[in-house]
């Protein structure tokens, strides 16, 4: 019986991963094959351009990441030992960023940063140099604004994972802060950081919006644009996918060596009690949490307030076809979640580095390749504008995936190593040992895994924009629809709608989560 429990797990395992290796490369091989020979893609080689665009998204990413990185630590850390009011929903303001559709976030961050912004109007009075918020700067600094949540989240999951009983110990041994960190605080790090890395760096690596809005020009191409420039301005489908398989060959070398780095610290299992940090007691200590607290929500809160108050005064007046199309963005974030966590589940079960690596493969190809190739694909058997719903739905938990497994994949490896003796002892297996063992123990980590791709998926602007006929639409291809038809105040009001309800169904499913659970 035994076996034949672990067969199961492996099978499903299996078949997740060969659905999502199937559904990221056939899209490029539709796309290589109706450009001519996939060796043709190869046989043009890179330009001088392809280059620069290489070079500049490597760069990019790689500061984004580790600024992002390096800002969160402070923040988790002031964050896991301090119990204040208000506690939770700047936890819950830390998911914020990185739910927003780009576009809108844009828009926030050019009215405290632009060149007509709150900041600029600042330094002028004092009479200091005004910021220049175009170019690779500008860029970092949206990726930063997007990512440090997203970081600070990732590694409080971190802090959390270490017992109570840990601290309590080197309390007892006369330990001070510096002693805890390097003792308790840095092992944690030294597993959880490549991770965070290596997922800051595959987000920004397929930058898109941030680039074309604030590159500032050329120099400022990443890779990401100059495939929506080889589609769109010259439908030079080689090039298109010689761009793509050089993408994914470098999310994959990423990828591997991250994850090389990447070790369980093992501290164990504890009770799950509300931790007190007797380390943290001193008020110098106390004054440096609450600075690096407040300067983290101060630049995640200015440009989100922008936001809701361009947009407020227009809400209540939208029109039908606003609604209609926030219901079709509802039901379809609803089915990408459950389909993403499904696939999350079955891949975090099998226990071993490749299924995150196939997970990655999620965030390793361009959008516009995936839509393309889809759409190549579909074509022939089936009018696309037809599937457009059920195939953004397939798409968009795709490309949530590979941030619920980083989510949810050290909290299932910690249930398993803490509980999984246990567990067999008891004969827990199947359903039983997913209800009693597992549950308990990643709830948490799964509602926020569930919240972030049900907002991304209500944000995403990528195969639908490709797939869709006049009558369909989603929330934000409806934004885009009354920019273009230059309604700029609807498309505000109709923003500020699309972020409530990111944001609210993140919060639903992280509350839910979070509530009452153990860790």
């Amino acid at each position: 019986m035994a076996r034949r429990a672990v067969t199961i797990s492996q099978a499903t395992s299996a078949v997740s991963a060969a659905l999502v290796m199937l559904l990221v490369l056939a899209p490029i091989a539709a796309v290589a094959l109706r450009a001519g020979a996939a060796g043709g893609a190869f046989a043009a080689g890179f330009g001088p351009a392809d280059r620069a665009a290489l070079e500049f998204t490597v760069v990019q990413a790689a500061l984004s990441a580790l600024l992002s990185a390096a800002l969160a630590v402070p923040v988790a850390r002031a964050l896991a030992r301090r119990q204040f009011r208000g506690r939770g929903a700047l936890v819950l303001l830390m998911g914020a960023p990185f739910i927003l559709p780009v576009i809108v976030a844009v828009m926030g961050l050019l009215s405290i940063f632009g060149q007509g912004g709150g900041l600029n109007g600042v330094l002028s009075a004092l009479g200091l140099p005004r910021l220049q918020i175009y170019g690779l700067h500008g860029v970092v600094l949206a990726h930063v604004f997007f990512n440090l949540p997203l970081a600070t989240r990732l590694l409080l999951q971190g802090w959390d994972a270490i017992p109570q009983e840990r601290f309590r110990l080197v309390a007892s041994l006369g330990m001070g802060s510096r002693e805890v960190f390097r003792v308790l605080e840095w092992p944690m790090l030294k597993e959880r950081l490549p991770a965070v890395l290596l997922v800051i760096f595959l987000i920004c690596l397929s930058s898109f919006a941030v680039a074309l809005t604030l590159g500032g020009g050329p120099a400022a191409t990443t890779l990401e644009l100059a495939i929506y420039q080889a589609f769109h301005l010259e439908f030079d489908l080689v090039r298109a996918a010689l761009l793509a398989l050089v993408q994914l060959a470098l999310v994959l070398v990423v990828g591997a060596v991250a994850l090389r780095f990447g070790r369980a610290a093992g501290f164990g299992a504890g009770r799950g009690a509300v931790r007190r940090r007797w380390d943290a007691d001193a008020r110098l200590l106390r004054g440096q949490d609450a600075l690096v607290l407040s300067l983290a929500a101060a630049f995640i809160a200015l440009p989100l307030a922008a936001v809701a108050l361009r947009g407020a005064g227009q809400v209540l007046g939208l029109p039908a076809s606003v609604w209609s199309a926030a219901l079709t963005s509802v039901a379809l974030a609803l089915g990408s979640t459950v389909l993403c966590m499904a696939a999350a589940l079955a891949l975090a079960a099998s226990r071993g580095r490749w299924a995150e690596m196939i997970g990655l493969l999620g965030l390793a190809i361009s959008p516009l390749v995936l839509g393309a190739g889809l759409f190549l694909l579909v074509a022939p058997y089936a009018s696309p504008q037809a599937l457009a719903l059920p195939v953004t739905m397939l798409v968009n938990a795709l490309m949530a995936l590979p941030f619920a497994l980083r989510i949810i994949t050290p909290e299932y490896a910690r249930a398993e190593a803490d509980y999984g003796r246990l567990a067999e002892a008891l004969g827990l297996r199947g359903l039983a040992r997913l209800r009693y063992m597992i549950w308990p123990q990643i709830r948490g980590s799964l509602g926020f895994a569930a919240g972030l791709a049900a907002a991304l998926s209500m944000g995403d602007l990528g195969v639908i924009a490709l797939f869709a006929d006049g009558e369909t639409a989603t929330l934000p291809l409806q934004v885009y629809r009354l920019m273009g038809a230059y309604r700029m105040e609807t498309a505000a009001g109709a923003a500020l709608l699309l972020v409530v309800l990111s944001f609210g169904l993140f919060a639903l499913f992280d509350w839910g989560g979070r509530r009452n659970a153990q860790a």
